[in-house]
């Protein structure tokens, strides 16, 4: 693979860093919109709730745009982890690496993508639904493992995983509520974070975003999520 120059990232370190830091953030708001004002709305929400990384995907045309508009608007928030979902390509990597993405987001184990973010030493966080895509993603160098759909499999699927591959960080993601009774059951059962997409992200009746919601939604769930800190 081609050497490339890539523009320096936020002052976060390295990915073993950012890792750490998406771990002790332990709630990560996942959202995507096409409008850039509206992305930057939901971010501050999301950061004044207490969220301290933020996965924006990669869920249409716009999303370049929006996501480099995000970066600019995120350098205020120096201790913000931003990074970028539903990646499925080294093409889509590569744009989102050159952009400067603290992090990698896939729902699928891609052997490619493992490559791409080692070579230009980005946070690579794959997709997985069975015992044996973990046990590969690991290997891979996955330091963080994304447990998707995570709805479908329970938190009974990852404390049956940690048994028997344990020290795995964790990060089931895909239709789970943020109520405090369910983030518990996930994080008693290992979850190192947990990715939240609608649940969190409320919107008023009339289908906009409740910006005030949203934000007392993730100060609940950071609270949950602070009683099992995982380092």
């Amino acid at each position: 693979m081609a050497q490339e120059s890539f523009p320096d990232k936020a002052p976060l370190g390295g990915k073993d860093e950012q890792a750490y830091r998406i771990k002790t953030s332990g709630i990560i708001p996942v959202f995507f919109h096409s409008e850039t004002e509206l992305a930057s709305d939901v971010l501050d929400a999301c950061y004044a709730g207490g969220a301290r990384a933020f996965e924006f995907t990669h869920r249409g045309k716009e999303a370049p745009e929006v996501f480099n508009h995000l970066l600019h608007h995120a350098r205020k928030y120096p201790d913000l982890v931003l990074g970028i979902g539903t990646i499925l390509s080294e093409k889509q990597a590569l744009t989102y690496l050159k952009a400067g993405a603290h992090f990698i987001v896939s729902p699928v184990f891609n052997p490619a993508l493992a490559e791409v973010c080692r070579h230009h030493q980005a946070l690579w966080i794959p997709g997985c639904a069975t015992p044996t895509e973990i046990f590969h993603a690991q290997a891979a160098g996955a330091s963080i493992i994304k447990i998707f759909p995570a709805s479908a499999l329970g938190p009974s699927f990852i404390e049956a995983v940690l048994q028997v591959i344990p020290g795995l960080s964790l990060m089931p993601t895909g239709g789970i509520s943020c109520g405090a009774n369910e983030l518990e059951a996930w994080f008693k059962a290992g979850a190192a974070c947990i990715g939240l997409g609608s649940s969190l992200l409320a919107r008023k009746a009339d289908g906009q975003f409740d910006l005030t919601a949203i934000r007392e939604n993730v100060t609940s769930a950071v609270k949950v999520a602070r009683k099992y800190q995982q380092g």
